[in-house]
């Protein structure tokens, strides 16, 4: 399986980021392009404080952001 066949898995860290994998393209900004990232595995923000959003700084640590396990919601089918 070659790495644009691979699924795209995003995992929420606990009290941190969303680490997306996969075949990916983002837009950095609002009507920007999308590109590909040239890494493997790209860390978004979650606590809203990045300076370099929608990639996470790590500033999540100093801003003591915690995440709230709500669990899976199910959305309804289109």
């Amino acid at each position: 399986m070659s790495e644009h066949d691979q699924p795209t898995v995003i995992t929420a860290c606990p009290d941190g980021p969303l680490l997306v994998r996969g075949d990916i393209a983002i837009a950095l900004e609002p009507g920007a392009d999308p590109k590909r990232p040239d890494r493997r595995v790209v860390a978004l923000c979650r606590c809203g404080a990045s300076g370099i959003k929608p990639l996470c700084d790590g500033t999540h640590k100093l801003t003591r952001f915690r995440s709230h396990d709500t669990g899976w919601v199910e959305l309804p089918e289109e």
